[in-house]
């Protein structure tokens, strides 16, 4: 896979990726301040429509914030950096690449090859001796807007990361139960049309951020009753269950048939970034205190 076709075309890349990186921090530095002002008029807009006293600590930009609600929407939500993440999501189909961990085994190699029949669009690359950071530079030369990789314990599929790229956000999982098609019994035959998506119990702020990142590594189906493919995300206690299924329809009744593989996924860490970004802020992480019985659901 040549990455460069010389030693300057790399550097110039370099610098492009350093130039594009400092203005996405820059733009997610103005969030907080942009997100102030927001809150700050819905405030005066329903102090004002309530006609009640303008609070000691307002007064002083009362004026100032007053005249800027004339010219815009005070119930307008500010775009943030999530919105500039996917904003040719439903535009541009999706490119993944799929890869794995170092010295992969077997068992690996077989569950990164699903894996990679799992996304439309999508190719897989031997790993070999290649860094992590030498292939995440190379799939954004070669315009992928996902990377997706998978490690495994003891030649067990263990955990899986998904980048979006350019820049982020990091989505890293913890993986149980990994069931390839070869171990599922009466497998049945492993579609390449683009699947119709369902996703099940994610109501929180969070749940929607996790199944935002899931959502658009697939291409938007124009028209959900052309195809036979579904794929379940579904989260049960902040447990998401992934399923794959064909179905085949007979009169007014449809017949399911798992086509595999199945695992679920526990997701610990959003970075906003990517991993070859040192400075890249955490969004969220799943901490110790979090894992026990009495906590709300956090999906």
């Amino acid at each position: 896979w040549i990455l460069f076709e010389s030693e300057q075309q790399f550097f110039t890349m370099q610098r492009k990726l350093a130039r594009e990186r400092a203005e996405y921090l820059h733009a997610k530095a103005r969030e907080g301040r942009k997100q102030a002002q927001h809150e700050s008029k819905r405030k005066l807009k329903s102090i004002l429509e309530n006609e009640e006293t303008i609070p000691r600590s307002m007064r002083d930009k009362a004026q100032e914030l007053f005249e800027e609600m004339r010219f815009d929407d005070a119930e307008t939500e500010p775009r943030t950096h999530v919105d500039d993440e996917y904003a040719k999501a439903g535009i541009q189909d999706p490119k993944v690449l799929v890869t794995t961990s170092h010295n992969p085994t077997q068992k690996l190699k077989e569950f990164a090859k699903e894996l990679r029949l799992l996304f439309p669009n999508a190719q897989r690359i031997n790993r070999g001796s290649e860094s992590l950071a030498g292939i995440i530079t190379a799939a954004r030369e070669h315009e992928f807007t996902d990377l997706v990789i998978t490690n495994e314990t003891r030649g067990v599929p263990d955990a899986l990361v998904i980048m979006h790229l350019p820049y982020g956000p990091t989505f890293s999982y913890t993986l149980y139960n990994v069931v390839t098609r070869h171990d599922i019994p009466d497998v049945g035959p492993m579609s390449e049309q683009y699947p119709n998506l369902v996703f099940e119990g994610f109501t929180t702020p969070l749940g929607k951020r996790l199944s935002d990142g899931l959502k658009y590594l697939y291409p938007v189906v124009t028209n959900p009753t052309d195809t036979t493919r579904v794929m379940v995300f579904d989260n049960n206690q902040d447990w998401i269950a992934f399923r794959h299924y064909t179905y085949e329809k007979k009169g007014k009744k449809a017949f399911l048939q798992e086509a595999g593989p199945r695992f679920e996924m526990r997701p610990y860490k959003i970075t906003l970034g990517t991993l070859d970004m040192p400075d890249a802020d955490v969004e969220w992480t799943l901490k110790p205190y979090m894992n026990n019985a009495k906590r709300k659901k956090l999906l």
